[in-house]
This record gives C-alpha cells, structure tokens and sequence, in this order.
C-alpha cells in the first residue's frame, strides 16, 4: 500500500474481512522486494485453479499490469495503476465494461488486488513538482508482491499436479496396451482361459474413470488393471514352461491358421489400427482387430468354415486400377501391388465411413484383395453410394452365398472410364 491506512470501498461496496486481511498483507512488504511483474503474471496463470480466478479475470489483469509503467513490480516504483474502464476495455480485447467490473471485484476478492478509491471513486493521480505522482487513486498492484513468493510456490505445486496426472495417464495407456495384446496373443495361440471375461473386465475398469479422473481414481484402476495383468501373465507363462518341456522345439513354433490357403497376404489387411513408430514412412499402416471381432472370427472359422473367403476370382491389379484410378491417391508413392492397393483401401474405409467390422466381414467373406477392389469401385462410385458401409454388407452378404461376381462391376467402371484408353497414374 502506498499508505499505513486502511482504505474502505467507494460508494454501497461493502467492506470484507478478506479485504482487511489484503491490505493488512500488503504492508508487510520485505523491504527492496521486487518481482518481474510478467514472470509472476505467468506464475499466475498457472496457479490459477488454486486461486479462485478464471481466465477472463486473469485477461483483465494483464491490462492492469501494462498500465505499470516499470517491468519491475517494486515500492520504490510506486504499485497503484488508475486506468478507467474504457481504457480497460480497449486492452482486454473489447471486454465489455460490466463485465470488466465483475473480474475486477473477482481479483479483488481473491486478495490479488486492493481498492484505494478517490473521495468520489474516481480513479486519478496527483502530481507534484516535476510530473512526480504524490498520490494514486486506482487499485494498488501491493498484494501481488507480497504474495509473490505464495504464488510461485501454488504454480509449482499445480505444475508437479499436472505432471503426477501425465505420468498416470501414460501408465493406464501402457497397462491397458498390454492386456490388450496379451489377451490377443493367448487368442493366436488358442490358449485356454476366460479371455472374454478379462476383456469385460478391462471395460468395467476402464469405464469408471470419468473425463478428468483425479490421481486417486488414476491409482485405484492401475491397481485393479495390474492385477488383472499378472493374472494374464501367470496364465501364459505356464503355457510357455508347458511347451519348454515338451523337448521339440520344431513342434512348438507358433501356428498360424489361415482360412484361405491361396492368398498371398500374410497379414490381414481388413482391420485399421494407428501409425507408430514402426510402421514404415511410405505405407499405410496394416490394420488390427478389434479383439471381440477376431475372437468373432474364429469361432466363424471353427464352426465349419463359415465367413471363410468364397471362391470369389481375383481379377489382375492392372484392371482393377484401369477400372478404379482413384484409388492410387490414397496410397504413398503409387499402387504397385496388391498390398500397396489393400493398404490405401484401409485410409479408404475410414474416409468412406465404413467400420472396421464391415470390412472385416467383406475380408472374410471376399479376400483381402476382392475386398480392396470392392472399396476401390465404391470410392469411385462414391457420388452415386448414399451408405457405403451398408452397400458393402449388402455385398458380403450376397458373397457369402455365391451371388456376387465381382466382374461385371469392374467392366462397368472401365467402361464409364472411357474403356482401355484410360490408364492409372
């Protein structure tokens, strides 16, 4: 405070005991304290949750604080600033002067600000000899300075917060990352468990955590997800000693079923999961189920064949890209095999709206390659398709019982191109 006096509200603002406990906090000034007033200003921004303030409040005192004249906030420089409210509105980006008389009363309950009003609440300075301010009448910049050290202290604490949650957060990713995997992996190698039990389990915990979940909340469902991966653990590591002592490591290497035997893929390229590190930079990334469908997919499988690819006939990539150009676009560098064309079918889907289990079901019923062509024709029929997903289960369904031909769709597309003319970029 400029003075050892107390000074009370102007006009029907009533006076508070917090005010008093401001101004009496903002005598107590160590003596040659200063603070960089845009270094304790960030400060504040950060401990702002702590503080009771909003952002808009905040806004209204970065305006104050250009109004100080100095950088350092300091007594000898004088604390008090007397800007009017227009002149407030015009450095709060047009806030409107009600509101800006609101977030003021906000900061000034908050004990980051002190009224020192005129006899008439006008906000103005008198000067002496040689332009020197002798007294300001405004709000006083005072408890600022001598909460600097407070302030800093809350923006530390909220910072340390923040990171304690990041650290959770990327636990929970890994933990969930790694039963989802080892779930899959017992699945591949068929080992017996209650795997979808687990899966629920994984879903029941996961779904307590509401949209912005406290460390505590973070601690309870990493316990409960951590015991739920070593139980997997366990599982797998005696299915791993069982196969160690079986003597025939020949015997024991993993196998994979596939239920046709003459596609060329090695990977199922209906599923779409998210780039990573690993995935080279000039392909799209090969997709991944979802494990409740490729669990659904293999009991297909096991129940005598059903949803196993047709004898659907694979038509030369040469044609299909004749007849369906576009395609090429969504591939990096070009579609040059069937793998480069199944790849930019998977961005295809996404773009198209078909869901991952749509397009497993036509990989399934179709082939990986049949079911590529079918996306590709559909993305060049796109004006004409109002549902793309629905028209490809159409398809699959009508493939699963050999009523789909996958050739008279291609020599309508060649001829709506212009016939053999056209070529592929």
């Amino acid at each position: 405070m400029e003075s050892g006096d107390v000074t009370t509200p102007f006009g029907r603002r009533s006076m508070s005991l917090g005010m008093l406990a401001s101004q009496m906090a903002a005598r107590e000034i160590e003596p040659g304290l200063s603070v960089e007033k845009w270094k304790l200003y960030r400060a504040l921004c950060e401990a702002r949750p702590l503080l009771g303030i909003n952002d808009r409040a905040l806004a209204v005192l970065n305006a104050l604080l250009s109004f100080y004249p100095h950088n350092e906030l300091a007594e000898d420089n004088g604390l008090i600033v007397f800007p009017s409210n227009a002149q407030l509105s015009l450095r709060s980006h047009g806030m409107a002067e009600q509101t800006i008389r609101r977030h003021l009363a906000a900061l000034v309950e908050a004990g980051l600000l002190v009224r020192k009003d005129s006899a008439n609440g006008k906000r103005y300075a008198h000067k002496g000899r040689g332009g020197v301010i002798s007294e300001a009448f405004g709000f006083s910049l005072a408890p600022l300075l001598a909460r600097a050290s407070e302030i800093e202290r809350l923006a530390a604490d909220v910072a340390a917060q923040r990171l304690l949650l990041q650290r959770l957060r990327e636990r929970l990713t890994v933990c969930r990352r790694d039963i989802t995997k080892l779930i899959e992996t017992a699945i591949n190698e068929e080992i017996a468990g209650d795997w979808q039990d687990m899966i629920a389990a994984l879903k029941t915990a996961l779904a307590r955590l509401p949209r912005t979940p406290s460390a505590a909340q973070f601690d309870d469902v990493l316990g409960e997800l951590g015991l739920l991966r070593e139980e997997i653990l366990n599982t797998l590591e005696k299915q791993v000693k069982t196969e160690n002592q079986s003597g025939n490591a020949l015997q024991n290497e993993r196998h994979i079923q596939n239920s046709n035997p003459d596609s060329k893929s090695e990977s199922e390229p209906c599923f779409e999961t998210k780039p990573d590190a690993t995935t080279a930079p000039n392909r799209a990334p090969i997709a991944e189920p979802r494990l409740e469908d490729k669990i659904s997919a293999r009991r297909k499988i096991e129940r005598g064949g059903e949803g196993a690819t047709t004898d659907l006939r694979s038509f030369p990539l040469a044609l299909v890209l004749q007849a369906c150009p576009q395609i090429s676009d969504y591939a990096s560098g070009g579609v040059s095999n069937w793998r480069d064309l199944m790849s930019a079918a998977v961005v295809v889907r996404t773009m198209l709206g078909v869901s991952p289990s749509a397009y497993q079901e036509a990989c399934a019923a179709m082939g990986p390659e049949n079911a590529a062509t079918v996306i590709a024709c559909i993305l060049e029929r796109g004006g004409h398709i109002n549902s793309a997903g629905g028209y490809l289960r159409d398809l699959t369904r009508r493939a699963e019982r050999d009523e789909f031909s996958l050739g008279p769709m291609l020599m309508a597309l060649v001829r709506a191109s212009g016939g053999p003319q056209r070529r592929s970029a």
